[in-house]
């Protein structure tokens, strides 16, 4: 089932994806202490493009033109991202409604700031299903194939040498469990062979620029991500062109992040790819929104041929999805739970609500295990502040040597060089009134042993 409404589809924008529900706890044990024992150097990027370059990775934006003229769009743009994705402005209808005559001014404008900013700029998209112009789905076969080819080249060569890399065709795969290709013009008049021709002529176009496939709803390992991984696989194994996939990572509360992300990302950059993760968003809001960006971040920095990241625009209020607040900043651009999350997870610091200065206030940690399964348990740390308020608390969590920490949540966790001491710190909840309360949560992996973690004294600013 896909949910698709009509004004979505008036709007021409993306299906909303909808896989299968998992099981929170399930979600929750992203493989490996080693993902979440991420600490920034003392000089760290405070900026999410900063701390992901510093990484080796760009973290970029899907950015539309005519917000280009908002200060506060641009101001945020040009702060906090070092890569950048046109939303709508260089697919097909955009640049060539009319057969043979192109259009380029508004992507020109997406790449004209890039540039001036230093930017990596991803190209997105030259064969999809939708938003093509009415010409296109009445062309017979031999005329379809002209057209896609030259619609590649002819767009291609207008950016060659700006483009780090191109979502060579999109979505070319069904939902469901068939692994069967999408009806489309492209596949239901030239067959099965459009996509590796559609690579070979991106190659021919421009020889330095990444050529990539993206996908939504591929992002955990089921009937389409295996269709698309065997693409690739033989695509691989013939020498056809292609050098990275996109996992678009659209998630919400029907499409949660799956428990195999890493373990998928890992297993197509095994076959000599890139993986990148092209139009992440993710509905909610507060600790729970957070903690799954941070899943995702750590993700991709777990995986050495993910290559980067892009959210889905930048305020809540320009998604596509804009009832869900799927983004990192909020209406007004004020930085969210989420925003400090993902930026802790790359290593940087600064950015967040969490307060800062003295107070003199004093503050208390308590311990309580909340739920236990058969290889793992939860454990939960209240947080309560003494006889005046405080602005922010530190607690250390000492885990047992058989142990692990698999995830965390309403919190910003940073570890020792053993991985066995935890420094949590506030994530949006740093604040409390004097006597009030707060609480973190993690999941230790028990390997065996079932003792509770030792809770250091709690420290207040």
């Amino acid at each position: 089932m896909v949910i698709d409404s009509c004004q979505e589809r008036a709007e021409r924008r993306f299906r909303l994806p909808v896989r299968r529900a998992l099981s929170l706890g399930v979600v929750g044990l992203l493989t490996a202490a080693g993902v979440l024992t991420l600490s920034g150097p003392a000089n760290a990027a405070s900026t999410l493009g900063g701390a992901a370059a510093a990484k080796g990775r760009y973290f970029g934006a899907a950015v539309a033109a005519n917000h280009l003229g908002e200060s506060q769009y641009a101001a945020t743009l040009d702060t906090e991202f070092n890569a950048v994705t046109p939303e709508n402005e260089m697919k097909w209808d955009a640049v060539e409604s009319s057969r043979n005559s192109f259009n380029f001014s508004s992507a020109d404008q997406i790449v004209g700031h890039a540039q001036g900013k230093g930017m990596k700029i991803r190209g997105h998209t030259l064969v999809w299903h939708s938003q093509l112009p009415g010409w296109v789905s009445g062309l017979n076969a031999t005329d379809l194939r002209s057209a896609m080819n030259n619609h590649i080249t002819k767009v291609m060569q207008h950016y060659q040498g700006k483009i780090y890399a191109w979502d060579v065709v999109n979505e070319a795969f069904q939902d469901g469990n068939s692994g069967a290709r999408r009806s489309s013009p492209f596949q239901d008049k030239l067959g099965n062979g459009f996509i590796e021709e559609a690579f070979r002529t991106a190659r021919a176009a421009d020889p330095n620029a990444k050529l990539c496939y993206n996908d939504y709803n591929t992002d955990g390992q089921n009937a389409k991500s295996n269709a698309v991984y065997n693409l690739v696989k033989d695509f691989k194994a013939r020498g056809v062109p292609i050098d990275c996939v996109g996992f678009q990572s659209h998630f919400n509360s029907q499409s949660p992040v799956p428990s195999d992300y890493q373990q998928n990302l890992q297993r197509f950059a095994d076959l000599g790819v890139d993986v990148q993760i092209t139009e992440l968003d993710i509905e909610g809001s507060g600790s729970a929104q957070a903690d799954n960006y941070r899943r995702v971040t750590q993700a991709c920095l777990a995986v050495s041929r993910c290559t980067g990241m892009t959210v889905w625009g930048i305020p809540d209020k320009y998604s596509w999805r804009a009832s869900g607040t799927p983004l990192l900043f909020d209406d007004n651009y004020g930085k969210k739970p989420a925003y400090q999350a993902v930026l802790t997870a790359l290593g940087g610091t600064g950015g967040g609500d969490d307060g800062g200065g003295g107070g003199g206030g004093t503050c208390t940690a308590t311990y309580s295990e909340t739920q236990r399964w058969g290889d793992r348990f939860n454990g939960q740390v209240t947080v309560r502040a003494g006889s005046s308020a405080i602005s922010g608390w530190t607690v250390t969590v000492t885990v047992r040597s058989a142990q692990s920490v698999s995830t965390t949540w309403n919190g910003s966790p940073s570890w020792d060089g053993s991985g066995k001491v935890m420094t949590m710190r506030p994530n949006g909840n740093g604040n409390l009134g004097a006597g009030a309360t707060t609480s973190f949560g993690f999941t230790v992996m028990a390997n065996g042993d079932w003792s509770a973690p030792a809770i250091g004294s709690c420290t207040a600013s």
